[in-house]
């Protein structure tokens, strides 16, 4: 419903309603951006709201964050921007490729195979490692290798047992946000540390961070651009096909221009969750990759909270997504509404 079709009292409460909420909105961002440019003096004394009226502004939280005072800010910047593009592009090619096979193709896994790489992954490594006297990171290698070649065998025979479908797996998928983030963080670093002994360091580099994001980020995008796929017209692929059009092609050619919008939806959103991201950033860096909620959360000393660095640093941190959802903004819109037709 639109304000247009109210009229007389009716349309003005609606108004009011929505210069309210507007405010509401937009209150915190506006009392981030005036209390970095205050003092300390400014911050710890009474409240205070309107710059020149209230209270004199000052550049200093600024100046300490751009001279690197505060930490090393423009290293920061360029990690968070860095890490942050490849991993959502990559999750959401990753992504989409998986979303569109689940549409489009019939999968059928056995349970009994995912039991046989449960068992073989963990006996396996049990047995590498205590039996044989590998390291973890080999023991742990190894047995992965195993258990997912005799989980792929098992799987082409007939054995009994119920058998997962599509929408099991897509479950599978969205089931894997549903750990808590501590659990994934803490087995990661152990697994990169071990890795680390083998002689490729993933502990604070880019490639291990990439990884990280990318699995993080999977579930929600292959959930999300499952949607966008099933709402676009079946015909046009079908008539493809009749032309003898390799599937890849179809992909490339004819889906991906069509889901664009979706694409970019899914694309921002992934964006905003790992640009957001502080555990895995905590967890799995410690100087040279620090992203900027690492930079954000110790603007602080031993007086305690110094409010208006950390409104400084989180301005920085939150201007690039604003200037990003605005460029793509209509593009955005027209995919999750894409998204939301079935």
């Amino acid at each position: 419903m639109s304000t247009r079709t109210l009229n007389g009292p009716s349309r003005c409460f609606a108004l009011l309603g929505i210069l309210f909420w507007a405010l509401f909105t937009l209150f915190p961002l506006y009392w981030v951006v005036v209390t970095s440019f205050k003092t300390s003096l400014s911050v710890v004394g009474h409240a205070t709201f309107i710059p020149f009226i209230d209270f004199e502004p000052s550049l200093q939280a600024w100046r300490e964050l751009f001279s690197g005072e505060r930490g090393e800010f423009f290293n920061n910047v360029i990690a968070s921007t860095i890490i942050g593009l490849t991993s959502s592009v990559l999750a959401t090619a990753i992504g989409a490729m998986a979303a569109y096979a689940l549409v489009r193709f019939p999968f059928k896994v056995k349970l009994a195979s995912g039991l046989v790489f449960f068992i073989v992954a963990c006996g396996g490594y049990l047995a590498f490692y205590n039996a044989f006297g590998f390291s973890r990171a080999a023991a742990m290698i190894i047995a992965f290798a195993a258990a997912l070649i005799l989980s792929l065998a098992t799987n082409r025979l007939r054995v009994p047992g119920p058998v997962l479908g599509n929408e099991d797996i897509i479950f599978w998928f969205v089931s894997q946000r549903m750990f808590p983030p501590i659990v994934a963080a803490f087995a990661l670093f152990l697994m990169y540390t071990e890795v680390g002994r083998l002689g490729f360091k993933m502990i604070d580099t880019y490639v291990g961070m990439v990884l990280a994001y990318i699995a993080f980020s999977l579930p929600i995008v292959v959930w999300l651009m499952r949607d966008f796929f099933a709402a676009l017209p079946l015909e046009v692929e079908e008539a493809a096909m009749v032309d003898n059009v390799p599937s890849w092609r179809i992909f490339t050619g004819i889906v991906l221009p069509m889901s664009v919008p979706g694409l970019v939806a899914t694309f921002m959103i992934t964006l905003a969750f790992v640009w957001n991201e502080f555990l895995f950033a905590l967890f799995l860096t410690n100087a040279k990759w620090q992203t900027l909620p690492i930079l954000v959360a110790g603007q602080n000393s031993q007086r305690g909270d110094e409010w208006w660095s950390i409104s400084a640093a989180a301005l920085v941190a939150i201007i690039p997504m604003m200037i990003m959802a605005a460029l793509l903004s209509r593009l955005m819109r027209s995919g999750l509404l894409l998204g939301a037709i079935k």
